[in-house]
């Protein structure tokens, strides 16, 4: 570890890796009752476990994104952290607003829980993935701003780098595009015209510009190769992905209610969308045979590169097989999105974190890279999670193709509740490779505590490299 500062984000890791842990059982959870209807009711009725299975989604990515933040700024600015402590009294902050919230969907009647935490003031409760309480949001601009405030004064201080620009330009996108969760019009159309600005410029525009950032970072560390090299694959990735990611926004305004010219919008850039993943997919293979050295952290390598890899199938092909306006017309709101949105996360961003904390967990314990025996269950739980995440997105896609022409495309459409017992099958195969998912994400946690590799996630001292 080059810089003492960047211990603070040890903790970062930590809490997101344990908070995808839960997210993983409450997907779990879901996964039955969408063949168990009765399952833990009323204990977890449907609706509340898919707002923690979400919420705990966004949170711990989050979390993710910070600790990635406060690793590599030091080294690409070669300064220490402009404050430690705001990052680690942030820290707790985020952990424990978010602990209460997920407490508060499992405990307490949502309706009442926008009572207690006085919604009707600024009402921004009940919307998809926004169902947050306004104190909570509050809370989460107050932590973006802080976190902000001292990765900027870091990078501006410092030496400026490509990966340090974009990535501060990325996380002011998604701290300036979570305000308008705070917008919330009684209009239905105008509220989820906006909506989408937080949930679509977030996923398909400025995280893709913090995902390059630390593929980018891990890909100098572990290749060897030029920065230049890599900083013009950046340019020209990034471009692409903000042409077609914010006009691409388009294709969410189909039904509506918007004007019709967002259907040609909206069809045409968003086919553009699997460019930059293409590119991304090709230029992680290129920089890792241009490699000029050996790294011994094979594990952070084959996250790095099955990151480009599920990134282009899970946003590029799946989110073109659906993203055109005449097809969309029969898919929107399918199990076929469900499939898309799976692959798409785990690809772009899942990945992309447990890339970072692959690469970064062992410098941070005072070695270059974990025992080869933790590698080896690491690599082990990154083919059994990929896998399994691949059967699940075609399972998935099976049951959406199946809905779709049974409830929507046929001369003689059936009621939604009888197709959904005849595409039952799918869910519970879904449900079975959702198991192995969680065991290979057991596995990845097992890989911290494997004995000489020095991996154990715990509050052992972080010890300084040369």
């Amino acid at each position: 570890m080059k810089y003492q500062s960047q211990a603070v984000a040890k903790p970062y890791f930590i809490a997101a890796i344990g908070l995808f842990v839960g997210q993983i059982l409450f997907g779990l959870v879901m996964g039955l009752q969408y063949v168990m209807g009765d399952f833990l009711f009323p204990e977890i009725p449907f609706n509340v476990a898919r707002m923690v299975h979400t919420n705990l989604l966004i949170v711990w990515l989050l979390f993710g994104f910070m600790g990635a933040a406060y690793f590599l700024v030091p080294e690409e600015t070669e300064r220490e952290l402009h404050s430690p402590l705001l990052a680690k009294v942030l820290f707790w902050v985020f952990l424990v607003a978010g602990a209460l919230t997920i407490l508060g969907y499992l405990l307490v009647p949502y309706a009442r829980l926008a009572e207690l935490t006085m919604n009707d003031l600024l009402p921004t409760m009940g919307r998809e993935f926004l169902e947050q309480p306004t104190i909570t949001k509050i809370g989460i601009v107050v932590v973006a701003l802080g976190f902000l405030y001292n990765i900027g004064v870091t990078i501006l201080a410092g030496r400026k780098t490509v990966v340090s620009m974009v990535l501060l330009t990325g996380l002011v996108g998604l701290a300036v595009f979570f305000l308008f969760s705070f917008y919330n019009p009684d209009n239905l159309v105008n509220d989820k015209f906006y909506w989408w600005w937080v949930v679509h410029l977030w996923v398909e525009g400025v995280w893709e510009l913090i995902l390059a950032s630390i593929l980018a970072f891990v890909l100098i560390k572990v290749t060897g190769v030029d920065r230049e090299v890599i900083e013009k694959w950046m340019y020209v990735i990034i471009a692409m992905a903000l042409i077609s990611g914010i006009i691409g926004t388009g294709h969410h305004y189909y039904w509506i209610g918007a004007p019709e010219y967002w259907q040609w919008w909206g069809s045409i850039f968003s086919a553009l969308e699997p460019i930059p993943f293409f590119m991304m997919t090709v230029f992680a293979f290129n920089m890792v045979n241009r490699r000029r050295r050996e790294h011994p952290n094979k594990a952070a390598v084959l996250w790095a590169l099955g990151t480009a890899v599920m990134a282009f199938l899970g946003a590029g092909v799946w989110g073109f097989l659906h993203t055109l306006a005449p097809v969309n017309y029969y898919t929107h709101g399918s199990q076929i999105t469900a499939a898309h949105g799976h692959m798409a996360f785990y690809g772009a961003y899942v990945m992309i974190v447990l890339t970072i904390i692959s690469y970064a967990m062992p410098i941070l314990r005072g070695q270059e890279a974990a025992d080869p025996r933790a590698q080896v269950l690491e690599m082990w739980s990154f083919w059994l999670m990929t896998v399994s995440m691949v059967f699940i997105t075609l399972f998935l896609t099976g049951a959406g193709v199946l809905q779709v022409w049974l409830q929507r495309f046929t001369d003689d459409p059936q009621p939604f509740m009888v197709v959904q017992e005849k595409i039952a099958v799918f869910y519970w195969l879904r449900e079975a490779a959702g198991g192995v998912f969680l065991i290979g994400l057991i596995l990845y946690v097992a890989a911290f505590f494997v004995k000489g590799g020095e991996r154990v996630m715990a509050s052992n001292a972080v010890a300084d490299t040369a």
